[in-house]
């Protein structure tokens, strides 16, 4: 039942928005779904801590302990993004970049694309995982296109091709894993496509084909992630779409992506008996890292900057998987937890700091602190925080994945090190004057409220200086699961 409320709230809302999303209070509906979305969320959590796991719908839906906490994630994000896009989105209409039209689309697309993440999250069968990540892709495509500029169209085109032909390659590598599994489960019919009916006979499917399948799976889904090469489409997309969408492209979008690659990497690595997949988890993960980083100083726009940054995260948590084991787990867990609240937390600040200078480009923002003191600290302490400065939880899960690479792969060491070094100093050299620059402007009377910002470093600042033992327990048991 909890499960229901979780996926049909938003999916019900989607319809709702599509009529009603074009008056004045639709933005407080979109809130009021969110919430109802959440409170299911929290529902559903409570339930598996008691029970452990449970299959619904004839098993077509599966909920364990490692996606369960990813639901939770993407259903607080949600909240909280909608509360955010309430006044920001109404700010856009105010300086004309959106109409009463455009913004029925957003509410409605917003609420289909939640719809979709919390079913791919959710999904037993690998092919409605598949639908459920082309469905996000559909409906973010049109969010990223809202202000119908020539850059925001060209983005919304981009990530159209470049994730629809990776949305494809994971298509065939669903069709290979059916194959494989359809000689030993060709009796059960779809069911062979069964997450739970794959991995309990993963040692018995054909090592060749389900290797073939890995790979296709990985670069397809590995896309959506923004592993390098296949990231163009992520800087893009963060720069030209509205703030609201650049939030949870980062902090749900990429997690739910990199959720469908570790239960692929699960499938392969039982399959092959080889440490192969993990290898190339690490490889993809590091060259992201490392790429990531040094791109960060070419940047010139203030969500270019911060989608960059990114795809840098997201080659962290793809590395630690990679490495796998309890410990290298339990920090690519928690580094997707402090990542999505962080940069969405990010990405709200520097949406009304945009707003507030007119322009996205960095040099045209400066002296944020004597402008709007809310906005420059909540700008500056979410960057200090993804930097992994201490005691920010990304600090933490940075170095359980540096004390892992140092004791099991130390020829991975001093990369990881010069890429976090390279983007620190890009990220502080950069945030710094349009934080305590000089500036012109006058202190604004009216400063945007920014709870959304500081509940999300709060809860970051929480998991770095102290972790509740139920919450380390799950993560224990979540890491676990993976293997």
């Amino acid at each position: 039942m909890e499960l229901a409320w979780v996926l049909g709230t938003p999916l019900f809302g989607a319809i709702v928005l599509a009529v009603l999303g074009a008056r004045r209070s639709a933005a407080e509906l979109n809130v009021v779904i969110s919430l109802a979305t959440l409170i299911a969320a929290a529902a559903l959590v409570l339930r598996i801590i008691g029970h452990g796991s449970m299959t619904v719908a004839h098993e077509q839906f599966f909920v364990d302990p490692f996606n369960v906490f990813l639901i939770a994630l993407t259903a607080l994000i949600g909240f909280t993004t909608a509360v955010f896009s309430r006044p920001y989105m109404r700010i856009e209409q105010d300086h004309g970049r959106l109409n009463t039209h455009r913004l029925r689309l957003y509410h409605s697309m917003y609420q289909l694309f939640m719809a979709a993440m919390l079913v791919a999250l959710s999904t037993n069968n690998m092919g409605l995982l598949w639908v459920a990540m082309e469905a996000a892709t559909l409906s973010t495509v049109l969010l990223v296109s809202l202000y119908r500029t020539r850059a925001s169209i060209e983005a919304a085109w981009k990530y159209f091709i470049l994730c629809g032909v990776g949305i494809a390659l994971a298509l065939f590598g669903t069709i290979l894993l059916y194959f494989a599994a359809e000689r030993l489960l060709g009796g059960e019919g779809m069911k062979a496509l069964l997450w739970t009916h794959l991995n309990a006979v993963k040692g018995q499917l054909d090592p060749t084909v389900i290797g073939l399948a890995f790979v296709f799976l990985l670069v397809g889904y590995g896309t959506k992630v923004g592993l390098a090469p296949l990231h163009n489409w992520l800087p893009d997309a963060h720069a030209e779409g509205p703030t609201p969408v650049s939030a949870v492209l980062s902090g749900l979008l990429l997690n739910v992506a990199m959720y469908a690659v570790v239960r692929c990497k699960i499938l392969a690595a039982g399959a092959m008996h080889s440490a192969l997949p993990g290898r190339m988890l690490m490889a993809f993960g590091l060259l992201s890292t490392v790429l990531a980083a040094f791109l960060l100083w070419r940047q010139r726009d203030i969500k270019r900057l911060f989608g960059y940054s990114s795809i840098e995260h997201m080659g962290i948590i793809t590395f630690a998987f990679g490495m796998g084991g309890p410990l290298a787990n339990f920090a690519a867990l928690l580094h997707m937890t402090v990542h999505s609240l962080t940069k969405s937390a990010i990405f709200f600040a520097a949406g009304h700091a945009s707003q507030i200078a007119g322009t996205q480009r960095i040099d045209g923002i400066r002296g944020l602190l004597a402008v709007s003191p809310t906005v420059g600290w909540g700008l500056m302490l979410g960057s200090l925080a993804i930097l992994g400065m201490p005691p920010f939880g990304v600090f933490t899960s940075e170095y359980m994945v540096l004390i892992t690479a140092m004791r099991d792969h130390p020829w991975a060491t001093p990369f990881l090190l010069v890429a976090l070094a390279v983007a620190f100093a890009a990220i502080f050299l950069k945030v710094q004057p349009m934080v305590f620059g000089e500036t012109d402007a006058q202190r604004l009377p009216h400063p945007p409220a920014l709870v959304p910002v500081f509940v999300h470093l709060s809860i970051v600042l929480m998991l770095g200086l102290y972790m509740p033992p139920a919450l380390a327990q799950w993560y224990r048991l979540a890491a676990s699961l993976i293997g």
